[in-house]
């Protein structure tokens, strides 16, 4: 009997269902006890309020996108789970609508420590069926959400014709001919075909990907150096970047050997993960549990000081490679020190449209309803092409409870939610996701919103 956890993991693309799906697991009465595993793109978090009240215990993770950086926070999370192995015995993990969600399964793979623990059951995909059509030819998560899943809902048929139904279904199966389709309306279907299902599988996924098993990391290359106690200067010259993210890692003396790069990759992975501590040129970076922006000038080398208390073997793992930047490590009473050992990893492998960004908007100003509609209302028939998702928590003037709202493209939706708890503080928290965003004039729209 198979005795690890198994875990679920929730994609699709923004606006698909995917909280609509969230609320409906947590609040059916099938008996499990489930821990939820929340990611999001977006300034300001607003999914985990949209998530209903449930015993479940949710947890965020503190970047935009699951992708090699945020596996990190993933498997530091997992690591929290089994801690408290009682309280819970299923995971669902559910990934922004701008995910990959390759590199989120391959965690479950790859990664010695969590294949011993946890099992993929399967990856959920949920599909806006009435704008899927244009994210499949502009998106390329949105199609990898579609080749990866074992499972697809297509979700919203109530919008969209019988024949336009079934002409997106005979094109997802062309794209992935090995997935269940359901179609569903709300995301409501029996959720034993979505969970406990044993669908994953890997030589379905090879197939489909024949680099899935190869590892995204955020730092391209790793160096050892054997390092006596003292005051170093880590020198890097202007290069294609104008920051670099390290981490440092110590181990005893005489303790590192060639082998050691790539098996502490995943500590690097987790501190890579790590909110990053911005130093200038003539900071100090210590080995130790930290991700170091560092900030070059516009000319000229820029050193930083590296503090070893100690003798030292420091695993040193960079986000570029060195010689784009001429970055040099020395001092400690000697020249310039060469690793013992290198290793490369290779480059980030995933990267979003950069023209795709998050507008957050956050204030506890009372808003009018008239002048709040018609703002909505004209955003959305001027740029809703261009916005994919909008969602947040409003405090409405005279309302005793929360108004929540949610918008995919041009379709808006708002209902009043819980009451406002006494002594609660009635924020607005909004968050709008979309291409070529104008940040100072969705603010100024919003706060012409404000009751007066």
């Amino acid at each position: 009997m198979d005795s690890r956890i198994p875990v679920t993991v929730l994609t699709g693309f923004l606006g698909s269902g995917k909280t609509t799906l969230l609320n409906r697991i947590l609040s059916e009465n099938h008996g499990r006890r489930i821990a939820v595993i929340e990611n999001e793109f977006g300034e300001v978090g607003v999914d985990n309020e949209l998530v209903i009240n449930a015993d479940e215990e949710v947890f965020e993770m503190n970047n935009g996108c699951i992708c090699c950086t945020v596996r990190g926070d993933l498997i530091r999370i997992l690591g929290q789970l089994l801690k408290r192995r009682d309280r819970f015995d299923y995971i669902l993990v559910e990934t922004t609508g701008l995910a990959d969600p390759g590199p989120v399964a391959q965690t479950f793979i790859v990664d010695d420590e969590v294949k011993e623990a946890f099992r993929l059951d399967g990856i959920v995909t949920l599909v806006d069926a009435y704008h899927v059509d244009r994210h499949l030819e502009t998106s390329e998560e949105c199609r990898k959400q579609v080749a990866f899943a074992d499972v697809i809902l297509l979700n919203k048929t109530d919008l969209c014709t019988a024949g336009g139904v079934g002409a997106l279904e005979r094109r997802l199966r062309a794209m992935n001919a090995a997935a269940r389709i359901h179609r569903t309306e709300r995301a409501a279907l029996p959720l034993d075909q979505i969970l406990r299902i044993h669908a994953f599988d890997l030589a379905a996924k090879l197939a489909q990907d024949a680099d899935f098993l190869v590892e995204e990391l955020p730092f391209e290359w790793a160096g050892l150096y054997r390092l006596p106690a003292g005051i170093g200067d880590l020198v890097l010259h202007p290069g294609p970047d104008p920051t670099m993210d390290v981490t440092a890692l110590a181990m005893g003396p005489g303790t590192a050997g060639t082998d050691t790069l790539q098996e502490a990759r995943l500590e690097a992975l987790k501190n890579f993960a790590l909110p990053p501590v911005t130093l200038q040129a003539g900071g100090s970076l210590l080995p130790g549990p930290h991700r170091y922006r560092l900030t070059l000038g516009e000319s000229g080398p820029s050193r930083f000081r590296v503090r070893v208390p100690e003798p030292t073997d420091l695993l040193l793992y960079t986000q570029h490679r060195p010689e784009e930047f001429a970055a040099s490590l020395g001092g400690f009473g000697g020249g310039t020190l060469e690793p013992v050992a290198s290793r490369d990893f290779g480059g980030p492998g995933h990267e979003h449209d950069a023209s795709v960004s998050s507008v957050g908007i956050e204030d506890a100003a009372e808003l009018d309803p008239k002048r709040l509609n018609a703002w909505l209302g004209e955003l959305l028939q001027t740029r809703g092409e261009d916005l994919f998702r909008c969602k947040g928590i409003l405090n409405i003037r005279g309302s005793a409870k929360r108004v929540v709202f949610q918008g995919v493209h041009m379709l808006l939706e708002s209902n009043t939610d819980r009451r406002w708890e006494p002594g609660e503080t009635r924020l607005n928290r909004l968050v709008f996701i979309g291409r070529n965003l104008d940040r100072e004039s969705l603010v100024a729209g919003f706060r012409n919103c404000h009751a007066r």
